[in-house]
């Protein structure tokens, strides 16, 4: 009797351990990939600042792109907050990268 109670904890124990760490795997990845859409949505606003000589210089901020109305405000997918008005593009040659502060 008590070999079974043990055997069943254990196996319990096992499951929970596979299915918690399942879970966890697929949610990081769900929330990985909407902040990549996010990012690529507001680099692509960005390049069409940039390509549309509105924007000059390296970097452009968010303030910017929501004063020339090329964004609406913006929330992070993930902690459901506005993203910082000083969050920024950055152009190096032809890469575009998105940074929060």
């Amino acid at each position: 009797m008590k070999n079974k109670i043990i055997i069943s904890i254990t196996l319990l124990i096992i499951f929970g351990s596979i299915i918690g760490y399942t879970t966890y795997k697929v949610i990081n990845k769900h929330n990985t990939k909407l902040l990549h859409v996010k990012s690529e949505y507001i680099i692509e606003q960005a390049k069409n600042c940039f390509n549309e000589k509105k924007c000059t210089g390296t970097k452009v901020t968010l303030k910017t792109l929501y004063e020339l109305d090329y964004l609406d405000k913006q929330v992070n997918p993930v902690t459901k907050e506005y993203y910082n008005d000083e969050d920024y593009v950055l152009k190096e040659d032809n890469d575009y990268n998105f940074y929060t502060v």
